[in-house]
C-alpha cells in the first residue's frame, strides 16, 4: 500500500475550490481505486493524505486531465506553496474499529 501526502500553504480558496475538491475526491475513488482520503486544515496549513494500492493508480490519477486542471488552478490561486510525498507503507498498526 502507498500513501500520497499533500502539504500546502493556502492561498485564495473560493467556492470553485470547494467544488473542485469534491470532484477530485470522487474521481480518485471512482476511477483510480483510492482506498481512503483524509484532509485537515489548521490556519493556512493544509494536509491531505490519500491511500492507494499501487503506484500505477497514483500515476494514472496524477495524469488525469481533470486533475491536471485542478493542479493548474492550485498553482495559480488556491495555494501559495505545496509539497507532495509518495511513500510506501511498510507496516500498519491499528487499534479498535
Amino acid at each position: 500500500m502507498y500513501a500520497v501526502i499533500f502539504k500546502a500553504k493556502a492561498g485564495v480558496q473560493d467556492s470553485q475550490y470547494s467544488q473542485m475538491v469534491e470532484l477530485m475526491r470522487e474521481l480518485a475513488f471512482s476511477q483510480y481505486q483510492c482506498q481512503d482520503f483524509i484532509a485537515v486544515t489548521e490556519g493556512d496549513q493544509e494536509i491531505a493524505i490519500s491511500y492507494w494500492d499501487s503506484e500505477e493508480d497514483i500515476r494514472r490519477w496524477h495524469a488525469d486531465s481533470q486533475h491536471a486542471l485542478a493542479q493548474r488552478f492550485g498553482r495559480k490561486k488556491w495555494y501559495r506553496s505545496y509539497v507532495v510525498e509518495v511513500v510506501k507503507i511498510e507496516r500498519r498498526y491499528a487499534f479498535g474499529g
